[in-house]
C-alpha cells in the first residue's frame, strides 16, 4: 500500500537524480530515501 501524498515536482526530481545517480529504478530510490529518513529520525528521538 502507498501513501496517497503530495510530491512537490522539486523533491520528486531530487528522487529522480538520486536513482540515476545510483542506478536505482525510481522506486527503490524513494524507498532506500524514505528508510534514511526513518533511521534519522528514530535516531534522533532516541537521543
Amino acid at each position: 500500500m502507498t501513501p496517497d501524498i503530495y510530491i512537490s515536482h522539486t523533491l520528486g526530481g531530487r528522487v529522480k537524480d538520486y536513482a540515476e545517480a545510483n542506478d536505482l529504478d525510481l522506486s527503490e530510490s524513494y524507498a532506500e530515501v524514505l528508510e534514511a529518513g526513518l533511521d534519522t529520525l528514530e535516531t534522533h528521538d532516541q537521543q
